[in-house]
């Protein structure tokens, strides 16, 4: 999970736009080294191609950070299950059951 704080005074509202379900804003975050915070992303408002070819840049307007949780700090991967062409275990004759 990704967890973010946006400064919604720091919006150019002129960005905002209607879509069927509401007023929307295009963000971008951008990966960073984990500040003195602990933030892993800055949340920048998005600007369109022509804009950022003309070298106008968005307007940062927070950070966001990775929470973990328990679901997520597994490291085991499931097995995988056994494919015809695969190599033999150890001791094994290539037949998965």
């Amino acid at each position: 999970m990704i967890t973010a704080k946006v400064n919604c005074s720091l919006i150019d509202k002129s960005k905002l736009f209607k879509g069927a379900k509401g007023t929307y804003l295009d963000l971008v975050l951008f990966e960073t080294e984990n500040d003195q915070y602990g933030n892993d992303y800055v949340v920048v408002q998005s600007v369109s191609k022509e804009d950022r070819a003309k070298g106008i840049k968005g307007v940062i307007l927070g950070n966001a950070r990775i929470i973990h949780s328990q679901k997520m700090e597994r490291t085991e991967k499931p097995a995988r299950p056994a494919v015809a062409g695969d190599a033999a275990p150890e001791g094994g004759d290539n037949v998965p059951f």
